[in-house]
């Protein structure tokens, strides 16, 4: 059987090694940039620092309506210390599964809203609004690339952001925000010949943080689609050599947050909970977004998902976070998930996605964009 235009264009992108670090989202740019414009789509490569790159590609309509974003990043994590049972740039199909970092997350969504907005770049009638593909560098450490668009106000006058996170194709209308914290423990130099043990040792009081960690929680803290906050530690570092007792231990912890949470509460939470003799520090904040079920955009993807399916679609919530952390207050979109992964696949050793739920994905994006922008 032919294989698709999508599938194609998927197995290109994954092949295209986009890790971040460094990233290096260039090269995959430059291919979907000249993609886009080929299909007649107004486009705009930006490199806004070296190697670094996001595209603002936009099918013009009848000015009528408010523009409907399509949100999705070219970066992927790293591979992991596992082994791959296929090679994770080799984009190969087993069973109907194309495996190959970032199939999931997320390159069968971008693979999915090419081809959905270039099926709408054909069509004989304009949109009664702009169709506009927002695809980013550097979401998945720091969402780099959406706050360079936030900063040039790219999306000004949009609408409605639908990104093509992760969902196993359910529709997602909230995700937990990420507070990414330092904690600094210090002790006293010495050296354990002397008979001091562990006394003052900055490792020792952090190894107490870490244990006290497990039982901290958020008193009232709870929401119907993305349940309670988390903390987990991702980092530590203290000490110089075995045979010296560490002054100093840090270690970074990732809070993810709900609607409503606010950072500095959380901090002086935390600080309650392990102690003030630490130092705490912000590394970074990505708050949580939501869109209310009732919200039109919210009502039409449920309705169109419905339809698809056969089967009455229900609200869902995302434990990570997504481009629309940045993009949807900063431009005050509603915005909903909806992406062909399967959710929970994201930095999976043998990352893999269902070439059908890609073709399905096409179809939605494209029904929808019809839906909204009315044309």
């Amino acid at each position: 059987m032919e294989r698709s235009s999508v599938t194609e264009l998927l197995q290109t992108l994954v092949r295209m090694d986009t890790r971040d670090p460094p990233g290096r989202e260039i090269d995959i740019a430059r291919i979907v940039y000249d993609r886009l414009r080929k299909a007649g789509l107004e486009s705009v490569l930006d490199e806004f620092t070296p190697g670094r790159a996001n595209v603002v590609a936009r099918l013009g309509g009848r000015g009528e309506r408010p523009a409907l974003v399509f949100s999705a990043h070219f970066d992927t994590v790293p591979l992991g210390r596992e082994e791959w049972t296929h090679d994770p740039f080799g984009a190969a199909i087993i069973d109907g599964a194309l495996h190959g970092r970032g199939a999931a997350d997320m390159k069968g969504g971008m693979a999915a809203m090419i081809v959905a907005a270039e099926s709408l770049a054909a069509g004989t009638a304009a949109l009664a609004g702009d169709l506009v593909l927002a695809f980013t560098a550097g979401e998945s450490s720091n969402c780099l690339g959406a706050a360079e668009l936030s900063r040039s106000r790219a999306l000004e006058g949009a609408g409605a952001l639908l990104v093509s996170e992760p969902t196993s194709m359910e529709v997602l209308l909230a995700e937990k925000g990420a507070l990414w914290l330092r904690l600094t423990a210090h002790g006293s130099s010495g050296h354990p010949s002397a008979g001091e043990g562990t006394r003052g040792s900055a490792i020792e009081r952090m190894a107490d943080v870490l244990y006290s960690l497990r039982s901290l929680t958020f008193h009232d803290c709870s929401h119907p689609l993305l349940g309670l906050p988390t903390v987990s530690a991702g980092r530590i570092e203290g000490g110089t050599v075995v045979n010296l007792t560490p002054d100093r231990c840090e270690v970074d912890i990732d809070v993810r947050t709900l609607p409503g949470m606010v950072s500095d509460v959380v901090e002086k939470h935390i600080l309650d909970h392990v102690g003030h003799d630490l130092e705490l520090e912000r590394l970074d904040h990505k708050p949580a977004v939501e869109t209310e079920r009732d919200h039109p955009f919210a009502r039409l993807c449920l309705d169109v998902v419905s339809a698809e399916r056969g089967a009455p679609a229900e609200p869902g919530g995302a434990s990570y976070y997504s481009d629309a952390t940045i993009l949807a207050p900063a431009f005050d979109l509603p915005m909903v998930i909806i992406g062909p992964g399967r959710l929970g696949m994201s930095g999976r050793t043998d990352e893999h996605v269902m070439v059908s739920d890609v073709e399905r994905a096409v179809e939605l994006y494209r029904r929808i964009a019809l839906a909204w922008l009315q044309a």
